[in-house]
């Protein structure tokens, strides 16, 4: 409203604007220029479809410029930034607010002055009044203006340009002030006006009625102004600079956890896997990086840790396998060597001989079939599914134990409690489970093998089964196959280890009568690939149990359950 007011002047006392004729069409030329697509850009010479102009990878320079910056200055030229953001919005309207407080305060001294109806309405000299802090201008019907107030503040300020306003502009006008520019003055300043109608008297001539327009300069305001914006000015340089360096030393605290991050992955890269992060609360974003590195370290440590006693068992296995089979393969060379010669002058050293060669070839093949069995069963082969009842299987392993030694006690019973003192209990009529009925039976074979071959004659054994209740619930009940003995036994060091492959608890390694060392592996094997496991225990009464667990059939019909 007041920028109008400022601008408009005419010959019949009409405000009008300034003519400006090319502008207008200027701002719109140019606003349809900017809303216009750009033009695609000239092709240049030597360049080939899909290069990148000169100065066309701006973008990507500053991009891997930013990269390359450390995050601690960007994060903190990042607050920098929103501190200095802040304070220059807050600047802004603090000056704003000021600005118009005070114009407001100049606002009400014009309504002061011109509601001052009586003064007005005295006679004015037409050579002007005192010194005053405010400028009056009277301006008659005909035309005539009448400047009222001129110094000091006229001479200090300057004029104000009061634009040439009819009565009725004035009365449309109302009581809404504006603002002017000056004209002359030592140092001049924008001027506020207000305008009324009233009943003037000038000299001794009767009251006219005219236009009054009251102007009190700026300068107060422009003077606050410049100093409430040099003091915001060093007030928000000092808080940018002191919210600067506060925050390069919050985030130098914030991100020591990183540092320290940093620190143990070159420990761990450098071979330590034992190295962990410092543990954090879990609820701040690098506590919570860390509780997952530490997982993933103590999940690479295992995998590290299992990976290397794999390869130490095959290592093993293979050193174990190249010598089991090494010893049959020398004694059948060595004797074809004596045949060669002629040391075999007899057909009964010729005879004897044949019939080593045989033990050996027999060894050497049943080592074979184990080490392809253990083959199958670790590259997990699926087996049969069938069902099979082990106490059938076990009547025949026994039966097979006392072929081997007649002079054993043999028997198969139940693992519940004995009904009466001195009398085993008696086994389930029968106990179902779901697998390949010749891997099963291989089972039971090499478990009463093992008990023939480690155990003196005439030592009495058993092949125990029953149904026992595993950790799941009733739900899942386990068949459970035991076969015992009651010779020496093995310690506890030789039981963790009895199920390795080719161990032996017989330090003396005696091929002849010892076996492989595949028997008891073979069974670990067979029985996890059936879904269950096996464990060994020492019986009351001495010598080694092993128990065999496989998940019971679906339907069972006579299996009691075991306490």
């Amino acid at each position: 409203m007041a920028s109008q007011d400022t601008t408009r002047s005419g010959a019949s006392g009409a405000p009008t604007a300034p003519d400006a004729p090319d502008a207008p069409d200027a701002g719109v030329d140019a606003g349809v220029a900017s809303l216009a697509p750009p033009a695609p850009p000239a092709a240049q010479p030597g360049l080939r479809p899909g290069d990148v102009a000169p100065g066309g990878g701006l973008l990507l320079r500053a991009n891997a410029w930013l990269n390359r910056v450390p995050l601690r200055a960007r994060l903190v030229a990042i607050i920098a930034v929103l501190l200095a953001t802040g304070v220059v919005t807050a600047s802004a309207a603090t000056q704003a607010i000021v600005s118009r407080y005070l114009v407001h305060q100049i606002d009400e001294q014009l309504e002061r002055i011109v509601g001052n109806q009586a003064a007005l309405r005295n006679t004015l000299s037409s050579t002007g009044t005192g010194p005053t802090n405010y400028f009056v201008l009277v301006r008659t019907a005909d035309g005539r203006s009448l400047p009222i107030a001129w110094a000091p503040t006229v001479a200090l300020s300057g004029q104000p340009r009061i634009p040439s306003m009819s009565l009725d502009e004035v009365a449309d006008q109302g009581d809404q002030p504006f603002t002017v520019s000056a004209k002359g003055g030592t140092n001049p300043t924008k001027w506020r006006v207000r305008a009324v109608v009233a009943p003037v008297r000038v000299d001794d001539a009767p009251p006219v009625l005219s236009a009054v327009f009251v102007a009190v300069p700026l300068s107060t305001v422009h003077e606050a102004s410049a100093i409430l914006a040099r003091t915001l000015l060093g007030a928000g340089v000092s808080i940018v600079l002191l919210g600067a360096a506060a925050a390069w030393v919050l985030v130098h605290r914030s991100l020591r956890p990183l540092r320290q991050i940093e620190t143990t992955a070159a420990a761990i890269a450098a071979g330590d896997l034992t190295q962990r992060v410092p543990a954090a609360p879990p609820t701040t974003e690098v506590g919570s990086l860390g509780a997952s590195l530490n997982a993933m370290l103590t999940q690479i440590e295992h995998a590290f840790a299992v990976r290397e006693e794999s390869e130490r068992r095959m290592h093993r296995f293979v050193s174990d396998a190249s010598h089991e089979l090494r010893t049959p393969l020398a004694t059948i060379r060595g004797y074809g060597e004596l045949y060669r010669m002629g040391a075999l002058d007899s057909g009964d050293k010729v005879d004897d001989t044949m019939g080593r060669i045989e033990d050996a070839a027999r060894r050497m093949g049943t080592l074979v079939n184990d080490l392809l069995e253990l083959a199958r069963m670790d590259e997990g082969r699926p087996l049969r599914a069938e069902r099979v009842d082990l106490v059938a299987m076990a009547h025949d392993a026994a039966q097979d134990l006392r072929a081997l030694d007649p002079s054993r006690t043999v028997g198969v019973v139940g693992l519940g409690a004995a009904a009466a003192p001195g009398t085993p209990a008696a086994p389930p009529p029968s106990l179902v489970v779901t697998g390949d009925a010749d891997r099963l039976r291989q089972v039971l074979t090499n478990l009463v093998g093992n008990v023939a071959r480690h155990t003196p004659s005439g030592t009495p054994a058993e092949v125990a089964l029953g149904v026992v209740l595993d950790d799941a619930g009733p739900a899942h009940p386990s068949a459970v196959v035991e076969v015992r003995d009651h010779g020496p036994g093995v310690t506890p060091e030789q039981a963790e280890r009895v199920f390795e492959r080719f161990y032996r608890a017989d330090s003396s390694r005696n091929r002849e009568s010892g076996g492989s060392g595949l028997g008891l592996a073979i069974v670990a094997a067979i029985v996890g690939a059936h879904g269950g496991h096996v464990q060994t225990r020492t019986p009351p009464d001495g010598g080694l149990a092993v128990r065999v667990w496989l998940p019971l059939a679906p339907t069972t019909d006579g299996a009691g359950a075991s306490a």
